[in-house]
């Protein structure tokens, strides 16, 4: 087995997030590797018509522009230690999102932050890190957040 060349780092910009782009971007750099990036936007079902698609584009036009920024500092921030890729935004379910994103890019791995999440919290919220693992066709590497 080849070593990963493309690693897909997906981000919803928290803590564990940030630990796992960390974590690949040292990865890359031993491996000579290219970090991309990923967020994506989860839309809620807009079953009120009478917000108004006008106020709706508004709301969604504001996530967008706010996870670009964030995004691009992300990658800024790293662009002087590791080779970055791709920086994409998507909107949809995380959980196909990142996978088929894996497979459009030639990803062959997929580095992603984990919440570490027990019992009826991970029962409620889900977990879209455990869910990449179980449908990924490329390896996946979770990174968990460090106690401090």
């Amino acid at each position: 087995m080849n070593p990963p060349m493309n690693i897909l780092v997906p981000t919803d910009f928290s803590a564990q997030a940030e630990q796992a782009l960390d974590y690949a971007c040292q990865l890359a750099g031993k491996l000579g590797a290219t970090v991309h990036l990923l967020s994506v936007i989860g839309l809620p079902a807009m079953g009120v018509p009478e917000l108004g698609a006008a106020m709706a584009a508004s709301v969604i036009d504001d996530m967008v522009k706010d996870n670009q920024r964030g995004l691009d500092a992300l990658a800024d921030a790293r662009r002087a230690t590791t080779k970055i890729g791709q920086v994409l935004l998507r909107t949809g379910d995380a959980r196909d999102i990142i996978p088929s994103v894996a497979e459009e890019i030639g990803a062959d791995l997929i580095v992603i932050g984990t919440h570490g999440r027990r019992g009826l919290s991970r029962a409620l919220l889900g977990s879209v890190a455990e869910y990449v693992v179980r449908t990924s066709h490329v390896p996946v590497l979770t990174v968990r957040t460090r106690k401090s």
